[in-house]
């Protein structure tokens, strides 16, 4: 029975079209995932897909076997295969099929396996999504937005407000805000009667009614198409780092021009991601160069650049800005990517160089970026996380 399996696998695998385990024969649930992938990878009376060979990557738009029931091939899928083998296939089918279109109308939404990969296609159709299927569309952004926030909220904010407790062993010295009541009846031990005087030994403060914002964060995101994984990754961390008080959150999305989406993050992630234009030149120098506008305590602002560095701008005029800022005492980091997926591709000679003037320049998991922020708060060295 085991050898059975073992040769199963492998006719799924390989495919019919490639002549091999003819013999084979399949169970009813081996026969639909056989179906499943045929519909994708093996070749058809046109002569499309992949030759049989279902291992093959790239194997361009093929038109292999037609699919005349695309929601009950999703529903196949996504029943009999693990949910990473699921991705994987979705995104061979919108490439090799030509399976864009379809996948516009809600019920072919609704069958569909979120994911960081399907949201990056819908927010690149956003202009073409059909009214009668926007709710559907914005529904399966909305679930992966909720996985994604599920698993970085409890760390960043505990991260931030970590790097940011300043009640460890002293209160702020704040002379109009002492409780002079309450220092009084708690030092009245220390009185010395021969000198007629009170010697506090401590001093406490009113809490500050109107809490001031600690720190000021600029995430300055490239959302040019390469960058979609990082624009999904950052506009969740936005929305969290714009819903704590003691942040002054600003969120920048660019491509050649500047589009401020704080209101939008603030409000709402899914929001943000449908505001975002993917595609596009890329001008970092004009989009740093706007960021700077919005730094008014250096020391106590964060500038997160997400980019991939392929600058179409002024080269020199970004590295000079950088170096300002960074000089000026702003933490400045440059990710080249927030993803999971392996090494970004970026431009090494300008990581390079915003690398030599001192300011960190990796890329970064999302599993990681707590950690990245409670150091850049509180200005530990960031050379550690370096990827270049």
């Amino acid at each position: 029975m085991e050898q059975d399996k073992r040769i199963a696998h492998w006719r799924l695998i390989l495919g019919a079209d490639s002549g091999a385990f003819d013999d084979v024969v399949l169970t009813e649930k081996q026969s639909i995932m056989d179906a499943a992938l045929a519909a994708i990878y093996d070749s058809g009376e046109d002569g499309g897909g992949s030759g049989g060979n279902r291992t093959k990557q790239g194997g361009g738009s093929g038109k292999g076997r037609s699919m005349p029931n695309l929601a009950k091939w999703l529903t196949d899928i996504r029943t009999f295969f693990p949910q990473d083998v699921v991705s994987v296939i979705q995104a061979d089918a919108i490439e090799r099929k030509g399976l864009t279109k379809l996948l516009l109308e809600p019920e072919t939404l609704k069958n569909v396996k979120p994911d960081i990969s399907m949201i990056g296609t819908l927010m690149a159709l956003k202009g073409q999504i059909p009214e009668k299927s926007k709710d559907t569309a914005r529904e399966l952004v909305k679930s992966v937005v909720d996985e994604i926030m599920k698993r970085m909220e409890n760390d960043l904010r505990k991260a931030v407000t970590g790097a940011l407790n300043k009640k460890a062993h002293s209160p702020i010295s704040n002379f109009s805000s002492i409780d002079w009541k309450r220092t009084i009846n708690r030092n009245l031990k220390n009185y010395d009667s021969n000198g007629q005087r009170l010697i506090p030994e401590k001093f406490y403060f009113f809490e500050r009614t109107q809490r001031q914002k600690d720190w000021t964060v600029i995430l300055d995101i490239d959302q040019s198409g390469s960058m979609c994984d990082s624009i999904i990754y950052s506009s969740v961390m936005g929305s969290i780092f714009a819903s704590m008080p003691s942040l002054d959150t600003h969120v920048i999305a660019f491509d050649t021009e500047i589009t401020d989406l704080t209101e939008l993050c603030r409000n709402d992630p899914v929001d943000m991601l449908f505001g975002v234009q993917l595609g596009g030149g890329t001008d970092i120098n004009k989009s740093v160069t706007y960021c700077q506008t919005l730094i008014e305590n250096p020391p106590k602002t964060m500038f997160i650049l997400i980019s991939d560095l392929y600058e179409g701008g002024v080269r020199k005029g970004l590295l000079r800005r950088l170096s300002e800022m960074h000089e000026d005492g702003v933490k400045v980091i440059t990710l080249l990517a927030l993803s999971d997926r392996g090494k970004p591709d970026y431009d090494v000679s300008l990581a390079s160089e915003i690398s030599k003037l001192g300011i960190a320049c990796f890329a970064c998991t999302p599993d990681r970026l707590p950690e990245l922020v409670e150091a850049a708060i509180k200005g530990l060295d960031l050379k550690k996380f370096e990827t270049i």
